[in-house]
């Protein structure tokens, strides 16, 4: 177990609630010049729910429903993304082969707290990874009716890396709850967002993060949506 666990000063940075996301709203014209100013790491997806996004490094990868991974410019528009800058915690390694439940119970028990962000980045062999990206949509239709759609991809014995966040329960409206990770081949070619793996050899770096930067957008569509509903079985049942 990691040694020494600080607080990390950088926020997490929300462009737009994940609610708006579910009800449909596909269209909110952020561009990612705005996003990076925020961060660079983290994952969302882009207008028109047109793929998966990953960003690394700072550079910002699009997973289409084929499940190529293409580098984009910072002038393409995002309806939700969430970012920080990466700067790890603490690392560990995962040095033994494991089933999907068992990771995520060894990655959940880094976090000392249920009620506080976590960035999280896997690097390393798995000997399975599961991942989806999601056709391009009209704007309007609900999340988990369009993750209908989905197309799934399998990799076996494949070295690559893992991006995401874990988010508290009470947060659901914001953000995905829990842990939501997306998946980079390591040549930066394939990817999408995670279904499930078997990691085999990985270092695991955490950022605890405690500050919440939001912003909420400014179009028509989500000046006069009701977002008074509970969605939060609409966005778990998308998100598998």
């Amino acid at each position: 177990m990691p040694a020494k666990r600080t607080v990390s000063t950088r926020p997490l940075y929300l462009c737009a609630p994940v609610n708006a996301l579910v009800e449909g709203l596909y269209e909110e014209n952020i561009p990612f010049t705005e996003v990076k100013r925020h961060g660079d790491f983290g994952l969302g997806t882009f207008d028109d729910l047109d793929g998966e996004m990953v960003m690394l490094g700072g550079k910002i990868y699009q997973i289409t429903v084929d499940g190529e991974a293409h580098e984009v410019s910072e002038e393409m528009h995002t309806p939700f993304a969430v970012v920080t800058f990466f700067e790890p915690t603490f690392s560990t390694t995962f040095d033994e082969a494991m089933d999907y439940e068992t990771f995520q119970k060894r990655l959940e028990s880094l976090f000392y707290s249920p009620n506080l962000f976590y960035a999280i980045r896997v690097t390393g062999s798995f000997s399975h990874v599961r991942a989806r990206s999601v056709p391009k949509q009209h704007n309007y239709r609900p999340l988990d009716e369009a993750a209908h759609e989905q197309h799934t991809f399998d990799f076996k014995n494949i070295e690559g890396c893992l991006v995401g966040f874990f988010t508290p329960a009470f947060m659901a409206s914001l953000n995905v709850p829990g842990v939501h990770l997306h998946f980079l081949t390591n040549d930066r070619r394939r990817g999408g967002h995670l279904l499930s793996c078997c990691p085999v050899a990985v270092t695991v770096e955490v950022q605890v993060i405690h500050a919440l930067e939001l912003s909420l957008p400014m179009t028509r569509d989500y000046l006069t949506r009701d977002f008074s509903q509970d969605k939060t079985a609409a966005l778990e049942k998308a998100e598998k």
